[in-house]
């Protein structure tokens, strides 16, 4: 195998592990919310409008590390900066 095919299968191998590993958290971490939020809601009903706003900005804040996760992944796969590298060691042959 030539390099260029070891920096795609490697790329496309990390970029898949960034999503995987990368939502895990994310997704544990916005259940854990909701469900902290329903139990607050359930005792304080009266307080609705506050923990609603507050879980609204919780999970946008917890998203965002499933998004910087995919952002990663695409860099690396459509973006890569090694396949510049690798093309250029391959011309000087």
């Amino acid at each position: 195998m030539d390099s260029s095919t070891l920096i795609a299968i490697a790329s496309i191998l990390t970029a898949g592990l960034t999503m995987a590993i990368g939502s895990i958290g994310p997704a544990l971490g916005e259940g854990r919310a909701i469900a902290t939020a329903l139990s607050s809601l359930a005792q304080q009903p009266d307080a609705a409008a506050t923990i609603t706003r507050t879980l609204f900005v919780g999970l946008a804040m917890i998203e965002s590390v499933a998004i910087y996760c995919f952002v990663v992944s695409m860099v690396l796969i459509f973006a890569n900066p090694f396949w510049n590298h690798a093309i250029s060691l391959a011309a000087g042959k």
